[in-house]
């Protein structure tokens, strides 16, 4: 059975039993994904690493010195 099959079952389940249907597979990653990034940097910066990624790279273009 796929994923999308499974979904229609619970879906079809959850009305006939009057409670919320849950959110369709995939709708969530996104946010799941940014919300991890954060995790992981809010962590690098308990323990005293350095700032790695678009933020760093970004700060460095600015505060360089253009030719």
């Amino acid at each position: 059975m796929s994923i999308m099959q499974e979904y229609a079952l619970d879906a079809c389940r959850a009305r006939q039993h009057g409670e919320p249907v849950v959110p369709a597979p995939g709708a969530h990653d996104w946010q799941v994904i940014r919300e991890l990034r954060d995790h992981r940097h809010h962590r690098a910066a308990l323990v005293g690493r350095p700032a790695r990624g678009r933020l760093r790279s970004a700060l460095l273009r600015r505060l360089r010195p253009t030719r």
